[in-house]
C-alpha cells in the first residue's frame, strides 16, 4: 500500500524490461500529474535504450488497474480558474498517450481490476494489452459531462461496427473477455496465470503473452450487436434514441433510460468527437480533444455538476444544462469544436 512517502508511479529495470506501477491504490490508481511526468520520464529514459526491450504496466492495491484520471482535481481547478492548470494536465497527459503510440517497443499492461477513462488511454495505444477475468473496462465519460478523450476518439471509431459509439455514449462496463470481443484488449489471460505471465516478460519477448492466452468467455453484449449496429450507427443523439424506441426489447429500454441519465451535451459533443476522430489521425484527434477541454471543462457548467453528482456527492441527481436531448442546440456543439 502506497504513503505520502512513496512516489505515486514506481518506474524500474527488471531483466530486460521497464516496470511502471501505478501506485495510487487508495484512489484506485488515479492518474494525478506526477504519475503523468512518471509515465513521460520513463518514456524518455528507456524509450531508446536498447537494453529495454519492453515494458509491463500495472496497478497497485489488488482492484484497479487505472480508474481514470483525477477528475476530482481538475474540477477543482475548474471551480478556482486555474485554467492553466487544467491545461498542462490534459495537455501532458495526452503527449503521453501519443508516446505510448509511437513506441518502438510493446507496450505491456497487465489489467486486472477496474480501468477506465485515463487508465484505458494508458493502455489500448500500446500491444499487447492482457485482462483478466476481474479487468472491467470501460469509457464512462458522458456521466460526468466529460467525453471519450485520451486519444480515443481514434480508437473507438476503429472497433466493430457501432461498438464504439456504444461504449462511449452509455458507459458500459467491460468484462475481460468483453473487453477482447471489443477490440479494446488483446490477450484473455486467468488472474492466477498474471504472475507467471510477469516473470515471463521480464525475459523481454512479449509474444510469450500468446503462450498464456486462452479463448475468452462469450462477450455479454454478443445478443445485442445486431441491435447496437442499428441504433448506435445513427449520426444524431434524437435518432439513437428514436432507433432504440423502435426496437421494443427490454435491452434497448435500459440504453434508453442509461442514455436520459447523461449529460445531454456530453452525449451531444461525444457523438460528434467519435464522428470525427473517424477519419483523423491520432495526432488530429488528440488536438481536438484538447481544444474541446477547454470548451467542455473551463466553460460549460455541466461537467463541474456532473462530477459533483457522481464523485462528490455520490449518487444526487445532476442538474444539466440544458436538462433534456432534444433541447440541445447542434450550432452550440459545433461552436464547442472551435476550443
Amino acid at each position: 500500500m502506497s504513503d505520502a512517502t512513496e512516489p505515486t508511479i514506481i518506474a524500474r529495470r527488471e531483466g530486460a524490461a521497464a516496470t511502471l506501477l501505478m501506485n495510487r491504490p487508495k484512489t484506485l490508481n488515479a492518474l494525478d500529474l506526477a504519475m503523468i511526468r512518471g509515465f513521460q520520464s520513463a518514456l524518455d529514459t528507456w524509450g531508446a535504450d536498447p537494453d529495454v526491450a519492453l515494458f509491463i504496466v500495472e496497478g497497485a492495491g489488488g482492484k484497479a488497474f487505472c480508474a481514470g484520471g483525477d477528475v476530482r482535481r481538475v474540477r477543482e481547478q475548474a471551480i478556482a480558474g486555474d485554467t492553466a492548470a487544467i491545461e498542462s494536465f490534459f495537455a501532458e497527459e495526452y503527449a503521453v498517450n501519443r508516446g505510448i503510440a509511437t513506441l518502438a517497443k510493446p507496450w505491456v499492461s497487465l489489467i486486472d481490476g477496474v480501468c477506465m477513462g485515463g487508465g484505458i488511454g494508458v493502455s489500448v495505444h500500446g500491444r499487447p494489452v492482457v485482462v483478466t477475468e476481474a479487468a472491467l473496462l470501460a469509457m464512462p465519460e458522458t456521466a460526468i459531462a466529460l467525453f471519450p478523450d485520451v486519444g480515443t476518439s481514434h480508437i473507438l471509431p476503429k472497433l466493430p461496427g457501432a461498438v464504439g459509439t456504444w461504449l462511449a455514449l452509455t458507459g458500459a462496463r467491460l468484462r475481460g473477455g468483453d473487453a477482447v470481443a471489443a477490440g479494446l484488449a488483446s490477450h484473455f489471460v486467468p488472474k492466477a496465470r498474471l504472475p507467471e505471465l510477469r516473470e515471463a516478460l521480464l525475459g523481454g519477448d512479449a509474444s510469450v503473452a500468446d503462450r498464456f492466452a486462452e479463448a475468452p468467455p462469450e462477450a455479454g453484449f454478443a445478443p445485442h450487436r445486431a441491435a447496437i449496429d442499428r441504433c448506435f450507427g445513427r449520426d444524431s443523439m434524437p435518432a439513437i434514441l428514436s432507433a432504440l424506441e423502435a426496437e421494443g426489447t427490454d435491452w434497448a429500454a435500459e440504453q434508453v433510460k442509461i442514455l436520459r441519465r447523461m449529460s445531454p451535451t456530453s452525449l451531444s459533443v461525444s457523438l460528434e468527437l467519435l464522428r470525427r476522430g473517424a477519419g483523423a489521425t491520432l495526432d488530429e484527434c488528440l488536438a481536438m480533444e484538447l481544444a474541446l477541454t477547454r470548451s467542455v471543462v473551463n466553460r460549460h457548467p455541466d461537467f463541474r455538476e456532473g462530477v459533483r453528482s457522481v464523485l462528490v456527492d455520490k449518487g444526487s441527481t445532476p442538474q444539466w444544462q440544458p436538462a433534456t436531448i432534444e433541447e440541445v442546440d447542434p450550432a452550440a456543439i459545433a461552436a464547442m469544436f472551435e476550443g
